[in-house]
Order: C-alpha cells, then structure tokens, then sequence
C-alpha cells in the first residue's frame, strides 16, 4: 500500500478521498475503488481543497432536497457522478480533461 493510502477500519465508508491521502476502510483496496478516489484527489487539486469541499456540500444540499432522499442526492453530486461513471477506467486519469465534473453538473430526471 502507498504511503497516502491510509487504513481506518472504523471509517463508514470503503474509502474516501482527504487530499493528498486516500482512506480506506479494509486492507487491500481495489483497483476500482482506488481509482475513484483518485478522480476525487484530482477534483480536490484543480478547485482546491477548501472549494470542492463547500462545492460539495452545497450539491448535496441542492440534490437532497431535490431526491428527497440520501442515497440518490450522494449518487448525484456532480463529483461522485464523474467518480463511478469512469472508475473502472483505469486509464481515465490519463486523458481527463481539465474541470470535467463539470459536464456531470445537471441533475438527472429520472
């Protein structure tokens, strides 16, 4: 395991992005899950850290009160949406555009 991937067993999550660590929940993380947290650190370096986390926030409110429920407004957050939709590319960091969350911006209509 890198040196910025850190184990926190009693973390909720399997991982989480905390620029410039990584943490994860059991040993041995994926690749997958890796490389979406990956997509968060980049997040994290092109807004700042500060920024993407009230950015964050703000979206979350925004998509709760839209879903009306947890689980779908976590799902809809630009950044997360960015995140699974190109996580099992194990390349996708290589050729990621600048700001590209940003096409993941408009709320689904489901």
């Amino acid at each position: 395991m890198s040196k910025f991937i850190i184990r926190v067993s009693s973390l909720g999550p399997d991982g989480m992005a905390l620029f410039p660590f990584i943490l994860v929940r059991k040993p041995n993380p994926g690749p997958i899950l890796l490389n979406h947290e990956r997509i968060h650190l980049r997040q994290q370096a092109e807004l700042g850290i500060l920024p993407f986390y009230l950015w964050y926030s703000i979206e979350y409110l925004f998509r709760r009160f839209h879903y009306r429920n947890h689980y779908e407004a976590y799902r809809n957050i630009s950044f997360e949406r960015e995140a699974f939709s190109n996580e099992a590319d194990l390349n996708y960091l290589k050729k990621r555009s600048f700001w590209a969350f940003w096409q993941y911006i408009m709320v689904n209509n489901k």
